[in-house]
């Protein structure tokens, strides 16, 4: 695959965080591209629950070797009223991930962090068997993720050259800052609940729902006690933080 970008992305800062305004098949070539050329590269999705739990990990986030992408409705609702603008494609790592595996012309060597072991077992068979992927280890998001020295070690034995990281927000943001510049993984991604999914622990909203940007609602649905309070007390949180750094924004920047 060509790695070269044919679209022009630009960053929409988002309460502090320099969001990319990008397309799935861009940033997959931008990311081949990094592991072609042997660059180290962080991925983020942000959506509103990121922008409202990470923000201690803002000054990071400045960092040409971080990329952040927009997950969901909000941070379009925000970039619509703070930019009078749109971002590109919604990105979101459930689909994103395996979209970015399968336009690779080779499996590529992943590494699976977070989440219980069962789940892990059968989101590293569904890499395996669907994907196609070469899966070359699994830690789980608990007694492992506390042994930092030996987990780093760990995974760069396995020399991966993509580690998905899924604690959820901020855990796995916090890790993978703290430890991206001892990692010899070129991409190292936070996928929140990817691995529930391709566990089969969770399931999807339908197709309708997500065309309709209905996804949240569909998962409050299902998770009310533990999701309420991201879709309510955080919301408010998220509006206050965007409307705290609305004269703050800098003109968007443009990139090849």
């Amino acid at each position: 695959m060509s790695t070269t970008t044919t679209l022009t992305e630009k960053t929409i800062d988002i309460a502090g965080f320099p969001v990319t305004s990008t397309d799935g098949r861009s940033l997959a070539r931008r990311l081949l591209a990094a592991l072609q050329t042997r660059r180290k590269v962080a991925l983020f999705f942000a959506n509103t629950n990121f922008i409202v739990q990470c923000r201690a990990q803002l000054p990071r986030m400045q960092d040409d070797a971080v990329i952040v992408v927009n997950d969901g409705v909000g941070l379009d609702i925000a970039a619509l009223l703070l930019r009078k603008g749109q971002f590109l494609e919604n990105l979101n790592g459930t689909d994103f991930t395996p979209y970015f595996f399968k336009s690779c012309d080779r499996p590529l060597r992943i590494f699976l962090l977070g989440s219980k072991q069962d789940v892990l077992q059968r989101a590293a068979d569904y890499a395996r068997q669907e994907l196609g992927q070469e899966v070359v280890g699994v830690c789980d998001g608990y007694d492992d993720l506390r042994e930092r020295r030996s987990l780093v070690s760990k995974i760069n034995r396995s020399a991966p050259d993509v580690l998905l990281v899924a604690p959820g927000n901020p855990i796995q943001e916090e890790w993978i800052l703290e430890h991206r510049a001892a990692l010899d993984a070129g991409i190292v991604m936070g996928v929140g609940a990817l691995f529930d999914f391709w566990a089969g622990n969770k399931t999807r909203a339908p197709a309708l729902m997500q065309t309709l940007r209905l996804e949240w609602f569909y998962r409050l649905c299902l998770e009310p006690r533990r999701l309420v309070r991201r879709y309510t007390v955080d919301i408010f949180r998220f509006l206050a933080h965007c409307h705290r750094y609305r004269k703050e924004i800098p003109a968007a920047k443009t990139f090849a």
